[in-house]
């Protein structure tokens, strides 16, 4: 750690330390890496090719003690996410916390178009959940309920509040978002956002820009730390106000 509240080395539990979790109520965290140029996928069209074994190892450790990942479909797609466990000397610290033995995975899906045979949906410690906007067809919901815990939202698009609202709804109260891009922008713009860790990656990979991305209005974040490896460069941000 280069800047924050402390300073040097730090082993993995004193990582995850440096991502605290409030005593109480609902805190939302994103996720992210992002080269020098913005870009937030290498010409693979994943992550990995951007990132590292240190942003993994913070990555990891911001995941150990959440309640819930959020992902969007299509990044569940393109990084092709393998099942959601959690390692076993965490398992005991969690059930004592009244936590789930893993984080439960939720992705966000309009179509339901999701590899239900993959590891994700198959072998993950806790049940999936999938939120679905009001659009998906019926047959789709009943394929989609043989393999996950299905919520339908009242409107075509999932929004933010919803997808927390109906967590904490369910004692899932510490949760990170992963993304992508689209997903992240809708939680930042709903003021949905507590806290956004973000991994600056030390290379170029060419940054495509989206139509309709700029945003109305400009959030501004406070930084909270800095934790330097290789080059890579792992802030966090928290919202004002937000008192951690």
């Amino acid at each position: 750690m280069i800047l924050g509240p402390t300073s040097g080395d730090l082993d993995d539990d004193a990582v995850a330390a440096a991502y605290p979790w409030p005593a109480e109520g609902p805190w939302v965290r994103a996720m992210m890496v992002t080269t020098l140029d913005g870009a937030a996928a290498g010409p693979d069209g994943t992550s990995d090719s951007i990132s590292s074994s240190v942003d993994k190892a913070v990555f990891d450790a911001v995941r150990r003690f959440a309640d819930a990942v959020v992902v969007g479909a299509g990044t569940i797609r393109a990084e092709g996410y393998g099942a959601m466990r959690a390692k076993p000397a965490d398992v005991a610290r969690r059930t004592a916390a009244g936590q789930a033995a893993a984080p439960v995975v939720v992705v966000v899906s309009g179509s339901l178009d999701l590899p239900w045979d993959s590891e994700l949906f198959t072998a993950s410690t806790e049940r999936p959940i999938v939120v679905a906007g009001a659009g998906a067809t019926a047959a789709a919901r009943a394929a989609a309920a043989a393999h996950c815990d299905l919520v339908v939202a009242p409107d075509e698009r999932v929004g933010p509040g919803f997808v927390v609202d109906t967590l904490v709804a369910r004692g899932l109260r510490r949760i990170v978002c992963e993304g992508g891009p689209s997903l992240l922008e809708r939680f930042v713009a709903d003021g949905r956002l507590d806290e956004a860790d973000i991994t600056v990656s030390p290379a170029f990979a060419g940054l495509t820009e989206r139509p309709g991305s700029a945003r109305d209005v400009v959030r501004h974040f406070e930084l909270a730390h800095v934790i330097h490896a290789e080059g890579f460069l792992m802030n966090r941000y928290l919202a004002p106000g937000s008192g951690r």
